[in-house]
């Protein structure tokens, strides 16, 4: 029967090998399409995933890149990632917040194999992307709001510049015991900031200087007296540069890192720092309740680097502490002995964070 079989389709006296051709025809065109179609989705998928990290290349760029520098980039970074075909910036806007939104499209003619037979040469691949970057910090304003401790000390606040490879110190608060002789221990507070000029000289400029002492028959009148848990009775008396100044005003905006250090030559440890997770737990950080009036301060976990840009909130105040070694950690932050607060500023900024995909 086998063999009676094989002869009939070997047969070339008849016609059924043609009919049998012809019956396939729609198999195969099938099967063609099949592997054309998955082609296209594999296709499409990487297509995607190259505008997706081209459109997010675009938001780190310069603050003041034009459209057609961001187009480049666009195209070029959709390339690098696989991407076939042409990439198109459509939209880039800046909002009067900070805010940037941008819309990006992708197409490609993808050459098929099997639907050459239904004389379909290509298929249009297409895709689209869009982002959305959230403000991100450009200037933080620093002011001193009470230090104390037999232990000098000094705070500085370091930056890392985008594409350095070395940071650089930004601002200094240094304090220093002036063997007041009380429990607590009180002196004098100097907030200085720090730039460089055209000779790459740091230039050293006063914002604020505190001075806490006990009350005494020198005691200027209309001092506010403030009372410590050891129930000794003390004043600051604040004096800001310019007169009338806010604090410490930091341009953070070409910044891609930020970070806090403490240097207390007779503590244990002497050096604290934000970016080191054995001693980043010393910082505590809060906000005050609209509510109470109180600042809710919070101890940084330990074993983790903080990130000082997530610290400070945009257009409003962040408060901080440090407990600069005299006591173990945890503890209450009424064992800390320096306070500040800090209040952000924001606007667009080359920093990657905080911007998501949309479409």
């Amino acid at each position: 029967m086998r063999g009676l079989a094989g002869s009939f389709i070997e047969s070339r006296s008849g016609s059924f090998a043609p009919i049998l051709i012809l019956a396939m025809i729609p198999l195969i065109t099938a099967i063609g399409f099949s592997v054309d179609y998955t082609s296209a989705v594999q296709t499409r998928s990487t297509e995607q995933a190259a505008l997706d990290a081209a459109i997010l290349s675009i938001t780190t760029m310069d603050t003041a890149s034009t459209m057609p520098q961001r187009q480049v980039l666009l195209q070029d970074t959709y390339r690098e990632n696989g991407g076939q075909g042409a990439a198109t910036l459509n939209s880039f806007d800046v909002s009067a917040n900070g805010t940037a939104t941008a819309q990006a499209a992708a197409s490609f003619a993808m050459k098929t194999v099997f639907m050459q037979i239904a004389r379909i040469p290509t298929v249009a691949i297409g895709v689209n992307s869009a982002v959305n970057k959230a403000p991100a910090l450009v200037e933080a304003t620093f002011k001193v709001t009470g230090v104390s401790g037999y232990w000098n000390k000094t705070m500085t606040l370091y930056g890392t510049m985008f594409g350095a490879a070395v940071d650089k110190p930004l601002m200094t608060i240094d304090y220093a015991y002036d063997r007041t002789g009380d429990p607590k221990g009180y002196g004098t507070t100097t907030v200085s900031v720090l730039t460089t000029d055209s000779a790459g000289n740091t230039v050293t400029t006063v914002a604020q200087k505190q001075v806490c002492k006990l009350v005494d028959s020198n005691t200027p009148s209309g001092a506010v007296i403030l009372t410590d848990g050891f129930r000794t009775r003390y004043y600051c008396v604040d004096t800001m540069y310019p007169a009338g100044g806010a604090g410490a005003q930091i341009d953070v905006s070409q910044m891609g890192g930020l970070y806090l250090k403490m240097n207390v030559p007779s503590g244990n440890p002497r050096n604290l720092a934000t970016n080191d997770k054995n001693t980043s737990d010393r910082l505590y950080s809060g906000l005050k309740s609209d509510q109470t009036g109180l600042i809710d301060y919070k101890e940084m976990a330990a074993g983790q680097i903080v990130d000082i840009f997530g610290l400070v909130p945009c257009g409003a105040t962040a408060y901080q502490a440090w407990e600069d070694g005299g006591n173990p950690v945890p503890a209450p932050v009424s064992n800390a002995d320096f306070f500040y607060n800090v209040t952000g500023k924001c606007d667009f900024n080359k920093r990657p964070n905080n911007t998501r995909l949309t479409q």
